[in-house]
């Protein structure tokens, strides 16, 4: 049996899901199949240090460290073109830039968007968090047991 969600439910599901992604504690970031940010919520602008208004509507190399962005981009063109992420749902260690040019280390699960019928990749959504201290303690814990 169908069911057939009248376009009030509809609205209610998309603005529910709108609060979700403003008030989780995770930067949720969606880029489109081009790798154009289209969704950046408040975390986002937490951890890298732009606001919505400027990250909507750039390149995702915008949070890319430029040593990092041919191997991103390979490995997006192959997501979008293959439909698969090889680290789908498993979290990742990675860099990142803030605004001021300053490394993030950050902790990133990723995801594609695909249409309502499943085919083709329509974008991306990664969900990250900031790990810049954790990895900076474990590197002074490392570096001062290799000095005993």
């Amino acid at each position: 049996m169908k069911r057939h969600i009248n376009n009030g439910l509809a609205k209610d599901t998309c603005s529910l899901g709108e609060s979700i992604l403003e008030h989780m504690a995770d930067a949720a970031i969606y880029a489109d199949d081009t790798g154009t940010i289209q969704r950046w919520n408040r975390a986002a602008a937490a951890l890298f240090g732009y606001e919505p208004a400027e990250a909507l509507g750039q390149s995702l190399d915008l949070i890319i460290p430029e040593h990092l962005r041919a191997a991103h981009w390979r490995g997006f063109e192959a997501a979008m073109t293959s439909g698969v992420i090889k680290l789908q749902g498993r979290p990742t260690l990675t860099r990142a830039t803030h605004r001021t040019g300053r490394k993030l280390y950050v902790e990133m699960t990723f995801a594609l968007v695909k249409g309502i019928a499943g085919d083709a990749a329509r974008g991306a959504v990664a969900v990250a968090r900031d790990v810049t201290d954790r990895i900076e303690q474990q590197r002074a814990d490392t570096r001062s047991d290799h000095t005993r």
